[in-house]
């Protein structure tokens, strides 16, 4: 669709792709979301006669947003486009290509935000709970261990070396978002499973292809995303229990966490949250347990 844009748009854009994986070091998907969001609004611009990002006003702006909702975009596509245009309007400013930020003056519609999927502490207990003493077996109790120790989010777990697990203080570090650090702490359960699936399992699947990798597929190779779902689903059915994916073992960790004392900021650091907004969903997932539980035993509930 880039090449549909006149020469100046179709420039800019590619520019603008540029600076966020390389300057402000987004992610591949941030990146390809922020740039497919701005050709689509470079395409109704120039639609409605702009030949260059000089020629954006807010009212091109809101248009284009007014026309994806009618076409039954949800709050939380929009929100994005929206964070999409502001981000491309600030860069353009930023570089000299437009006179004034106009996105600046852009509203974001407030995204609905559901309440995140939670097991209890025993349903947990009960998913981790991997009997297989052969290699795959190894490695999965230790995946899932560690997802629900750490909370760690599953392309963080997937790319994982060796070196990054520190047996002695039981920390494992971290590379997120942003190619932002943080070490984060497990607890023996975790630091068994670990030591079991390095001593014995890992070995039985490494090959040359391996390298430094903490956990390995069945090929020998870094163990892929799509493995860990696998992994997290079946042992979910095994348990008897409703889809669950590492996402939902994320969100379980935090809230217990909460839900046994943790202070919310301390919360946000071993998830790498940007911002504490995002970790203060998980108190809300909290009151609403403990409402129910209210609700279940108080005899004037």
């Amino acid at each position: 669709m880039h090449e549909e844009l006149p020469l100046g748009l179709r420039e800019a854009v590619n520019e603008f792709g540029r600076h966020l994986a390389r300057v402000e070091n987004r992610s591949e998907h941030t990146v390809r979301a922020y740039v497919g969001d701005a050709v689509s609004m470079l395409h109704h611009a120039a639609a409605n006669g702009c030949a260059g990002v000089g020629d954006l006003d807010i009212g091109v702006l809101r248009a284009w947003l007014a026309a994806r909702m009618r076409q039954g975009a949800a709050r939380t596509s929009q929100a994005r486009r929206a964070a999409a245009a502001r981000a491309f309007t600030a860069w353009a400013h930023r570089t000299g290509r437009a006179a004034n930020d106009v996105g600046a003056q852009l509203a974001s519609p407030k995204a609905h935000r559901d309440l995140p999927t939670v097991l209890r502490a025993d349903q947990a207990a009960s998913l981790v709970e991997v009997r297989q003493d052969d290699p795959e077996g190894l490695r999965d109790r230790a995946v899932l261990e560690l997802l629900y120790a750490t909370g760690v989010r599953v392309s963080e777990l997937c790319g994982l070396d060796r070196a990054d697990v520190d047996e002695g203080r039981r920390l494992v570090r971290v590379l997120g978002k942003g190619a932002k650090e943080r070490a984060v702490p497990y607890g023996v359960p975790a630091q068994r499973a670990l030591d079991d699936w390095r001593r014995y399992g890992r070995a039985a699947l490494a090959n040359s292809d391996s390298g430094d990798a903490l956990f390995l597929g069945i090929k020998g190779g870094r163990l892929q995303q799509t493995v860990v779902r696998r992994i997290v689903k079946e042992a979910a059915q095994r348990a008897g229990l409703p889809h669950t994916s590492p996402h939902d073992l994320r969100h379980s960790a935090a809230t217990h966490l909460l839900d046994g004392g943790a202070d919310l900021r301390a919360v946000q650091d071993l998830l790498g949250h940007a911002s504490l907004s995002s970790t203060q969903i998980y108190t809300h997932v909290s009151t609403e347990r403990l409402r129910a539980a209210f609700k279940q035993a108080h005899p004037r509930a």
